[in-house]
Formats: C-alpha cells, sequence, structure tokens
C-alpha cells in the first residue's frame, strides 16, 4: 500500500528519479497523443495530413507550403496545444538526468534545435546509477534573503541582457530563443542561486522572479532598447516561462551540491540553441484578419466612401493612445486598377496601389510602402527599437461589399500581412487583435459618413 502510494506521489514531483525505460515509454506515449492532437487539428483547418517528418522542417515554410490557406486560429492554437506537452517534457527530462546522475542543468538542452531529439534519444539508452550514487548531498543555505535575493537577480538580469543583445543586435532576428529558452534559463537561473544562499520557500522563489523580469524590463527601457508598449506585450508570455523556470531551478537547487559546478557551462547552451534555431524561411506565413460592418444604405452609396474617406476624430481609445498606429484619413489619385490609395496613419501614410476594381462590389490593392505599427512609450523622443522595421509587414488589403435586404449593404475589410517574430502564434494573436481594432474604426466611420450623408 505503501509503495503504491509513493508511485502515486511521484508522478507530481519534479526530482524523484525516472528510469530509461519509464521515460521512453511517457515520451513515447506523450509524442502520440501530441502527434494526434495535432493530425486532427491541421486535418480540420485545412484538410492536409500532418506527416511525423514535418517536424524536422522549418515550421514557417512548412506552414506557407504544406497548410496553405490555414485559418488564422491554427497557429496560436497549435502553439497552446504544445505548451503543456514541453513543461511536462521538461520535467521528466529533468528527473531522467538525476537518475543517471547527470547535470541537472542538461535540461537546458531540451530547447537547443535539433539536437534536442538526440539528447532525449540519448536519455532512453543511458542506464540508471547505483542506487547508492543517488543520495542527495545537502548543504545548508547561510545567506539572507535580501542579499541573497539581489545576487540572483543580477545573475537573471546579465544572462537576458546579454541574450537579448545577442539575439537581437548581432544576429537582428527575434526568435523563440529570447522569449521561451532565454525567459526558463533566467528565471531558472534566480532561482538556483538564490536556493543555494538562502532557503526560501516557493512563494519567495517566485516573488524574486517576479522582480527579475520586472527589473529586467525596467532596465530595457531605461537603456532606450524597448518602449513600455512591446515591454508590455512580451512580459506576460516571458514571465510565464520564467516562473516555470523559477520552479525547475529551485527543484535543482534543492538536489544537492553536485548540480553548482555545471551550472555556469550549462548556461552557453542559450547561444548555441539561439545559433541553430532556424531563422524565418523566405516564405513567410501570410495572415488574414477580416472585419465586417452592416450598413442602412445600398452598396452604391457606400463605395465612394470606401476610395476615400474625411478625417476620423482623435480616438479616445487607450490602445491607439497608448502609441499604436491609427487610421485618421484616405484619399485616392486617379481611378481604375493601377490608381494609388493613401490611407494616412498617425504615423504615416500606407500606399496602396489598387490591383482590382469593382465599383459598388470589390476594391483591392497591395501595399507598396507602409509606416512604423506605432509610436512607443518612452522617456526618450524618438525611440525607434528594431522590432519596428520590418518584423509585421502588411502585403495586401481589400473592401467588399455585399447586398443585403431592405437596400442594405454589408462592408467587409480584410487585411494580409506576415509577422517575422518567434513565437508566431502568441504574436499573431496581438497583431489579430490590433489589426480588427483599426479595421472597426475605419468601417465605423465609414458607417457614419453613409448615414450622415456627408
Amino acid at each position: 500500500m505503501n509503495e503504491s502510494r509513493n508511485r502515486r506521489t511521484d508522478w507530481f514531483s519534479l526530482t524523484a528519479p525516472l528510469d530509461r525505460r519509464t521515460y521512453l515509454l511517457l515520451g513515447l506515449s506523450l509524442a502520440a497523443v501530441k502527434y494526434l492532437g495535432d493530425v486532427v487539428s491541421i486535418a480540420l483547418a485545412t484538410g492536409h495530413f500532418w506527416k511525423p517528418t514535418d517536424y524536422l522542417a522549418v515550421t514557417h515554410s512548412l506552414f506557407t507550403m504544406t497548410l496553405k490557406g490555414a485559418p488564422s486560429w491554427l497557429l496560436p492554437a497549435l502553439g497552446l496545444w504544445t505548451l503543456p506537452f514541453m513543461c511536462v517534457g521538461v520535467i521528466f527530462t529533468l528527473r531522467r538526468l538525476l537518475d543517471a546522475r547527470w547535470s541537472p542543468w542538461g535540461t537546458l538542452l531540451f530547447f537547443v534545435p535539433y539536437f534536442n531529439y538526440v539528447f532525449m534519444a540519448a536519455l532512453c539508452i543511458l542506464p540508471s546509477a547505483d542506487p547508492s550514487e543517488l543520495g542527495i548531498e545537502t548543504s545548508e543555505p547561510h545567506g539572507r534573503f535580501l542579499s541573497s535575493a539581489l545576487l540572483a537577480i543580477v545573475a537573471g538580469i546579465v544572462l537576458g541582457v546579454v541574450m537579448i543583445a545577442l539575439g537581437v543586435l548581432l544576429k537582428g532576428l527575434y526568435l523563440s530563443t529570447i522569449f521561451l529558452s532565454t525567459p526558463f534559463a533566467m528565471g531558472a537561473l534566480t532561482s538556483f542561486i538564490l536556493n543555494r544562499e538562502y532557503s526560501a520557500d516557493l512563494s519567495q522563489t517566485l516573488q524574486v522572479t517576479i522582480c527579475l523580469f520586472l527589473f529586467v524590463g525596467g532596465a530595457l527601457f531605461l537603456l532606450a532598447f524597448e518602449g513600455a508598449v512591446c515591454l508590455g506585450i512580451a512580459l506576460p508570455i516571458a514571465m510565464t516561462v520564467g516562473l516555470f523556470g523559477a520552479v525547475m531551478g529551485r527543484a535543482i537547487a534543492n538536489c544537492g551540491r553536485r548540480a553548482m559546478p555545471p551550472a555556469a557551462a550549462a548556461l552557453l547552451v542559450l547561444p548555441l540553441s539561439l545559433f541553430l534555431e532556424p531563422a524565418h524561411s523566405a516564405g513567410k506565413i501570410l495572415h488574414e484578419v477580416q472585419s465586417s460592418v452592416e450598413i442602412n444604405a445600398p452598396p452604391h452609396l457606400v463605395w465612394p466612401h470606401i476610395l476615400a474617406f474625411q478625417p476620423i476624430p482623435e480616438p479616445q481609445d487607450l490602445l491607439f493612445r497608448a502609441g499604436i498606429a491609427y487610421p485618421q484619413s484616405a484619399h485616392i489619385n486617379g481611378s481604375g486598377v493601377g490608381a494609388v490609395r493613401y490611407c494616412v496613419f498617425s504615423t504615416g501614410p500606407f500606399v496602396e496601389p489598387i490591383t482590382s476594381w469593382e465599383p459598388g462590389a470589390r476594391l483591392a490593392f497591395d501595399v507598396a510602402s507602409s509606416p512604423d505599427p506605432l509610436r512607443e512609450l518612452s522617456i526618450y523622443s524618438n525611440l525607434s527599437p528594431p522590432h519596428l522595421h520590418g518584423y509585421l509587414r502588411s502585403q495586401r488589403g481589400e473592401f467588399r461589399l455585399v447586398a443585403l435586404p431592405d437596400s442594405r449593404a454589408r462592408l467587409e475589410g480584410s487585411t494580409w500581412y506576415e509577422i517575422e517574430m518567434a513565437p508566431e502564434g502568441y504574436w499573431q494573436l496581438w497583431s489579430d487583435f490590433m489589426i480588427h481594432r483599426i479595421h472597426n474604426r475605419v468601417l465605423e466611420h465609414i458607417k457614419l459618413e453613409v448615414d450622415s450623408g456627408r
């Protein structure tokens, strides 16, 4: 009875050793469940069959080539579906390393692209250590909370700033390593140092980790590397992953002194992960955002207001007042295909060559040039962080008019855009939300113009 109860308890343990056979069986089971979920989701959304070998391909080009026309919800849904499997995989990997008496910091190899498959396969072969060698070598923490917390936070800040500088300034890309692997390692390192120096409980550990990310955000803000808007958007995902890392770091710290020597060397995995992670390929995912409004007028009366509309009053919406670019007016030079429409935003004009001209039915255009997507909130004037330049690109747009009964019309607006920041599913959620708000500002204004007869 006691043995059965202990086994049930082990399932929820972060540090109970996990032998290679159990690790293999659990890994295969989880992989099968994950794969089945991916297959069903992708088949329902696109009609395509997702093959196991597709995981080895570059995700972005794969979606473009194999899953062309995938609905906007698919990528975020697959990302959310992946998160619990990633967390469980990290925990099982830590336990397998402890069972083999390898450094628990080897868990970071779980995040290295391509190499992680080889690493997990090796853990399925690596034998368990002799039971007599699995005893935890304890050393009582002797530091004070404040000094230990400050030391831990400084270490986490240094790691975060170095990795962001390497990824964004040196490589010029916003990769998953920046938003997933690095926050996890920051949380783990901070928690590890805190708990090695001071006997902190879980609540204290998480509080210190939260302070770490607030300090990192503050440092990036004061160093003019980022503005308040994008820091606020990035913080939820970074802090969530960081808190999970903190839980793991605390577990590693409680594993004994043997975990200490490889700690610094293990962090070298992060730059390796950064440079192995594939950049977005030449073929990007084209996301569509569609919005609509019903207007009490026939399509032919709405058509002129699509081509050009009068200045829109300044917004009261907090999203736009925080710095997100918003539409102000529109005018057009010429008529028919080849005419150029200019939609003026708060940060500059969109230049839109007309590609389809169907009066009363459809107006389509490419985006030849576009302004910055936002003005960052900052204590510095004209702050221009790297992510404002080319990482979110509008490619084309379209207005459609659908005749409704009783001389009414439904006005639909679509924008197709690319985003070059990972994890793409997370940034797509924010981008879709903001583009919908931009659409609604234009569509509601057109409706007001038509209703008032201007």
